[in-house]
This record gives structure tokens, C-alpha cells and sequence, in this order.
């Protein structure tokens, strides 16, 4: 008997039982289906087709086998392998070499086994016909065990046939490239004329897919997963005029569109409209992709205009849809040119408008959390941007009352909220917020405009005018807006904070304006007049004029300066002039101003400031002439005081610059304005001024560049 190899030994003490558990588990299994669904196996069949006789021939013979050794004995015993003749070594050699990627020890088993059970056919004729009958694979064993599939990892090594793998892949890979369809500008004209004389779907599909690859082109990560590449920048240019302008003209003609009575386009429910809607829906990303990379006006004219075109295919798809109102109103918050935040606005207004249910709510929350993101820091730069930001998105919660309603409840609850916290932290020890840190959650830009945006929706929703008899739920939010705003103005009621206090106060005098309602903003003024920072002799400083427009907090070095408590003086003479401006006409005037004027006159005799003084008396001047005007108006008419009728309708005739006191406010806000078109005109030439000098900067170093190399 020749040596047993390694392999089998190795296969004998670790598979070779398991293997034989196996086949006894699957064998046991398929009687048990067998005899459920009444089909008699195999075995069974052959003992049937058998006589009696032959029967209990063979019944005899597997005792007799048995009696002798168990199976597994017999296996656990290994195989007495016979010694190999040098010829036989040599043809097993040969063979071996022929077999393409097999190893020694695969071949070696392969013939040990071949020669056991040659072996065993001679000696036990019987058990091998058992075998032979009821273990057919255990005679054509081959070396395709578990141990094939393992790889050499004991001797660090990789299998051949991984190594033949990596190639195939690279080939595939490199044919898929090969095989991308370059788009030049003759198959771009081909794809327009295709749009324009006889539309298709393949044509829509094709179109969609360039137009895809054309604007990730800077992904390298996706760069391999479209069909077409775009090389050509003339065929880059056509693409995006095809694909924006033609593609929807072409879309249309499909499958117009059908317009209802609220002016809503709808899509007819048809097999061509769901195929077409598939197309597109992969054309939504790729606009959103445009929209993040906008350069100038006419490209987001084009864009938002073709995607509002195709927005009743967009409509299903409201995650894709959420995500394309997002990125326009990214724009609308962060582009610096005038004209595109229009074309932004134009397109969420009129999507709004016609999508009410779709898109009404996404786009008021989308437009209000950008508006407060972009506003955390404000200057004299951005201010325009930001109050283009309010009125714009103003307008937006107009087209819906109730829906803007909801949304303003949640927000000024919010807003209240974070007031109440403020509060608490800075009157009971034992809160968690730190008291010296608890006035910033609501001490900052983005809740104050908060404040002042909402008085801008207010105004702008529930003046009468616009009601026309038909009361807006938004006038429910006038009482809650105004305490969250006098909690805000008086939390802190110190003189750094005043920039703040006149900021807010502007907002509520907007919003007693266009709603009618009253709103007791002087005793908000006459706070300032005992503060310390009218009281308190003011130290001389060479500082520039403060910022009271763009700054709610003042610095250090201003407090107690003379320049900062001039700035507080002509607030307080604009503020007090524009509130009791709103009603120069109103039939109770005189008696309204009567304890502001007896105030402001004890203020001015026991003042030493000599200035504010004459200030304050020019104001109170203007307010003794308008009561007069009012009185001698008022001394004609024949009706009293509750006729609430007659009341409201009290010089409505007249124009309120057409009064004392609103021909003085008149004249001072045209001062205002002339002074802050000249700060405009100043930063814009500084502006100018350093656009030029870094392009100057530039040229410098770029001909500094070029003498370096010409000298070299």
C-alpha cells in the first residue's frame, strides 16, 4: 500500500463525515416530500420492480455488509492505497500537467481515490454494489470539495483564477468606456430638429441623458455611469439651449397640457404621460445641478423658465420637487444681482399660486428657514438683499391666509418661546441657560428680523384696504407679534441696546400703520429720556457717526460719547415724529398727544443739553399745530364720538403731509433718504476701487511674471 496524501488524510478528518451527514439529511428529506406529495422515490420504485426473492437477496447482503463494520468505522479507518508503478507515476505526472490551473495535491487525491475504490470493488464486491446503487457520488468523487474554493491564505498566495479575473474586468471596464457616444454639434442639430419637426420619446430620452452627462461632467465619481459624453464645447452651449428651450416645447406636443377653471395645468391620465414622466424624472436632478452653478440672469431666466414649463411632470415626485424648490430658493437668498432674485421670486410666486396643496407649504417653509440662515450676519452690504428677502417672501404668504396663518403661529410660538427662556434665565438662578449668556438667544440679527418680518406680513395681509370687508386670519397674530416685541425691547433696558429698541419700535409703527390698530409706542420713547445716557455728562470722542440702521448693539467706545448721544437724539426726534404722524388726521389727535407733549416739556426744562432741546421743541411745535388743525376741523362736524362710522371716515379726504406735523415728517425723511442714497454711492465706489485694484494687482503680477521668465 502506497502513503496516504496529505489531502485526503485532510479531507478524511475534517469533511468526509460531514459530507456523508449531509447526504443522509438531503436523502431523509426528499422521502419525507416524496411521501406528502404521493410520489414514491427512487428507491422505492427499483424495490418494487424487484421479485421477492431478490428482495431478501439483498436485504441479506446489506447485514451481512453491515454486520461486519459500520460505514463510518470503515471510513474512520482510512484506505490502504496500493504502491504506484513507475508507469502509472509518470501517466499520473503527465495528466496532471495536462489539467489546466489544477494543483499537485488536487491530482493526487483524485487518483488515491480512483485507486481506492478500485481497490475496494475487487475486495468487498457486495459493498460496492451497494454503493454503486444507493451512493453513486461517493463512487465519481472528485477533488471539487470545500477545499478547492479555499484559498492559500497559509501561504499567502491568490489563486490563479483571481489573478485571470482582474484583467476581464478592466477589459469590460475599458470597453464600456470605449463604447460612451461622443456628442458633437451635428448629432445636437440632428436631436433639435428631431424636437421640433417629429417629437419622441427615444429622441426626450436621448436628449435627457446627454444633458445629464453635459452638467456633471466635473463629477469624476459618476463620470462612468452615463451613455454619453459632451466634449465639444460648442455641442456643450447647443445641448443646454436644446434641452432647456426645445426638449419642453417638444414635451408639450406629446402630451399637452390640460388647463382647469383655477387656471391649474393637469396631464391627461394616459400611458404616454406616466412613460414621459419616468424620462423626466431623471431630468430633475440635473436642474438642480444648473441652478446651483447659475453665473447671470439670462441663464436662471432660462432655467426657472424651462423647469416651470415641465413643473406638472415634477409634481408626483415630492421628494425631487422638495429638493428643486430648495436649491431656487438658495438662489433667491444668495445672489447679489437684483434682476435674479426677481426671476426666483416670479417663479415661486406663480408655482405657489398655480400648486397651492403641492407646493404652497414647502416653498413658505423652505423661504422662511433660508431667510433666517442668510440673515445671522448684517451690514450695510447686505441689508438691501435682506429686506428684499421680507417683502418678497411677504408676498408669498399672501396667496393663502389660512395656510399662512399656521405657519405664523408656529413661528411666532417659537419666538415666544425662546423670549419666555431668556427671560427665566436671567430672573431665577436655578435655571439651566447661563444668565450673563441668556439675553443672546433673543439679542441678535435673526430674531429680530424675525420680528420684523412677521410685522411685514401682517401689514402687508391685513390692511383694510386690501381686506375689503373680509377680515385676514392673520389679524389674529397682531396681539401675540406686539408682546413678544415690547418683552424683546424692554428685556434689557439699557443704552447699548437702544439700536435694538428703535429697530423694533419701527416695526411696530409699521404694523399700527397698514392694520389700524393702536399700538402705545411713546412710553417705548420716553424710556430713552431717563436713561444714563442722556443723564450722564457725555465724554468728547473723535469717533465716526454711529450706525443706528445696521447695528443693534453699540460698541464700547461709543457708550457715553457725545457722538452716540447726538445719535440718540435725532432717533428719538424721527421715531416720535413718524409714530404720531400715523394720526396727524385722526378726530382724537389733540388728546392723544396731550401727555406727551406735557412730558417732553418737563423734559426740556430741567435739560442742559442744549441741542437736543431745540430738537425736541421743533417736534413738540409741529405736534401743538397739528392739534389746532384738528380742533378747528373737528369744531364743524354734527357728530360724536360713538358714531364709529363718521370717526373713521374723520379728513380722510386729506393727505397726511397735507397737516403741520406730516409736512415736517414728510420733509425729514426726504433728508434720510438723501443721505443714505450718498452712503450707496460711497461704498459702491469703494467697491469699484478695489475691484480695480485687484485687477490692477493682478496685471502687476502677471507682467512681473512675464519679465521674470523673459530674463531667465
Amino acid at each position: 500500500m502506497g502513503k496516504v496524501s496529505k489531502a485526503t488524510k485532510k479531507f478524511q478528518t475534517k469533511h468526509l463525515k460531514h459530507t456523508l451527514d449531509h447526504r443522509k439529511k438531503l436523502k431523509d428529506h426528499s422521502k419525507r416530500t416524496a411521501g406528502r406529495r404521493g410520489n414514491k422515490t427512487e428507491e422505492e420504485k427499483n424495490a418494487a420492480a424487484l421479485t421477492k426473492e431478490d428482495q431478501k437477496l439483498k436485504k441479506s447482503a446489506k447485514e451481512e455488509v453491515f454486520n461486519d463494520m459500520k460505514v463510518e468505522e470503515f471510513f474512520d479507518n482510512g484506505f490502504d492505497i496500493p504502491k504506484m508503478s513507475k508507469k502509472m507515476a509518470k501517466e499520473t505526472e503527465k495528466a496532471s500537467k495536462v489539467k489546466d490551473n489544477d494543483s499537485e495535491s488536487s491530482a493526487e487525491e483524485d487518483e488515491d481515490v480512483k485507486m481506492d475504490m478500485e481497490d475496494l470493488a475487487k475486495k468487498d464486491p457486495d459493498f460496492y454494489k451497494y454503493l454503486a446503487e444507493n451512493e453513486p457520488d461517493l463512487l465519481s468523487f472528485k477533488s471539487t470539495n470545500p477545499l478547492d474554493e479555499i484559498s492559500d491564505d497559509e501561504e499567502g498566495q491568490v489563486g490563479e483564477e483571481e489573478e485571470l479575473k482582474e484583467p476581464d474586468l478592466s477589459k469590460s471596464k475599458k470597453e464600456e468606456k470605449d463604447s460612451k457616444i461622443a456628442v458633437d454639434i451635428k448629432l445636437v442639430n440632428k436631436w433639435k430638429k428631431d424636437l421640433k419637426n417629429s417629437p419622441s420619446f427615444k429622441t426626450i430620452r436621448s436628449v435627457v441623458s446627454a444633458f445629464k452627462a453635459a452638467v456633471n461632467m466635473n463629477n469624476e465619481e459618476n463620470v462612468d455611469d452615463y451613455k454619453f459624453t459632451v466634449l465639444d464645447e460648442k455641442a456643450f452651449h447647443e445641448l443646454m439651449f436644446v434641452a432647456l428651450v426645445d426638449m419642453p416645447k417638444a414635451v408639450q406636443k406629446l402630451t399637452p397640457y390640460r388647463v382647469s377653471k383655477n387656471e391649474t395645468r393637469t396631464l391627461p391620465s394616459n400611458k404616454n404621460v406616466t412613460k414621459l414622466s419616468s424620462v423626466l424624472k431623471s431630468h430633475v436632478p440635473s436642474l438642480i445641478v444648473l441652478l446651483s452653478d447659475i453665473t447671470n440672469t439670462d441663464v436662471a431666466s432660462m432655467i426657472l423658465h424651462s423647469t416651470y414649463e415641465l413643473l406638472p411632470y415634477f409634481i408626483s415626485f415630492r421628494r425631487l420637487l422638495k429638493e428643486l424648490i430648495s436649491q431656487v430658493v438658495e438662489v433667491w437668498s444668495t445672489t447679489g444681482d437684483v434682476e435674479t432674485q426677481i426671476a426666483t421670486f416670479a417663479f415661486l410666486n406663480n408655482a405657489s399660486r398655480e400648486y397651492k396643496k403641492a407646493l404652497l407649504e414647502v416653498v413658505l417653509k423652505s423661504t422662511y428657514s433660508t431667510f433666517i440662515k442668510s440673515c445671522r450676519k448684517t451690514n450695510i452690504r447686505n441689508m438691501p438683499l435682506i429686506n428684499f428677502q421680507k417683502n418678497s417672501a411677504a408676498e408669498l404668504f399672501g396667496i393663502d391666509d389660512v395656510i399662512s396663518y399656521q405657519s405664523g403661529f408656529e413661528y411666532i410660538r417659537q419666538l415666544a418661546i425662546h423670549l419666555r427662556n431668556s427671560i427665566n434665565a436671567t430672573t431665577k438662578r436655578s435655571s439651566k441657560v447661563d444668565p450673563s449668556s441668556a439675553y443672546k438667544i433673543v439679542y441678535n440679527w435673526q430674531f429680530c428680523h424675525s420680528l420684523d418680518f412677521w410685522s411685514r406680513v401682517i401689514s402687508i395681509q391685513c390692511n383694510p384696504e386690501k381686506e375689503n370687508g373680509h377680515e385676514s386670519p392673520l389679524r389674529q397674530l397682531i396681539y401675540p407679534l406686539v408682546q413678544v416685541t415690547i418683552g424683546v425691547i424692554r428685556l434689557i433696558p439699557t443704552a447699548q441696546f437702544f439700536p435694538l429698541r428703535f429697530y423694533l419700535i419701527r416695526s411696530l409703527i409699521r404694523l399700527s400703520q397698514n392694520t389700524g390698530i393702536f399700538i402705545p409706542v411713546y412710553p417705548l420713547l420716553s424710556e430713552i429720556l431717563s436713561s444714563t445716557a442722556f443723564t450722564k455728562k457725555p465724554r468728547k470722542s473723535t469717533l465716526p457717526a454711529f450706525d443706528f440702521d445696521h447695528n443693534i448693539k453699540c460698541t464700547q467706545a461709543y457708550l457715553g460719547t457725545k457722538i452716540y448721544q447726538d445719535g440718540l437724539a435725532e432717533q428719538f426726534v424721527d421715531l416720535l415724529g413718524e409714530y404720531f404722524v400715523l394720526y396727524s388726521r385722526s378726530v382724537s389727535f389733540p388728546e392723544l398727544t396731550t401727555l406727551a407733549v406735557i412730558s417732553l416739556r418737563r423734559y426740556i426744562k430741567n435739560s442742559e443739553n442744549v441741542k437736543f432741546n431745540k430738537m425736541l421743541q421743533n417736534v413738540v411745535d409741529k405736534i401743538n399745530q397739528n392739534a389746532q388743525f384738528i380742533t378747528k376741523k373737528r369744531s364743524d362736524v354734527d357728530f360724536g364720538p360713538n358714531n364709529r362710522t363718521e370717526v373713521e371716515k374723520f379728513l380722510n379726504e386729506i393727505s397726511w403731509k397735507d397737516t403741520p406735523l406730516g409736512s415736517w415728517v414728510a420733509i425729514q425723511n426726504e433728508v434720510k433718504e438723501e443721505k443714505a442714497r450718498l452712503l450707496r454711492e460711497s461704498l459702491e465706489s469703494d467697491d469699484d476701487e478695489e475691484e480695480e485694484n485687484i485687477s490692477d494687482g493682478a496685471q502687476d503680477i502677471v507682467m512681473d511674471d512675464a519679465e521674470s521668465e523673459a530674463d531667465e
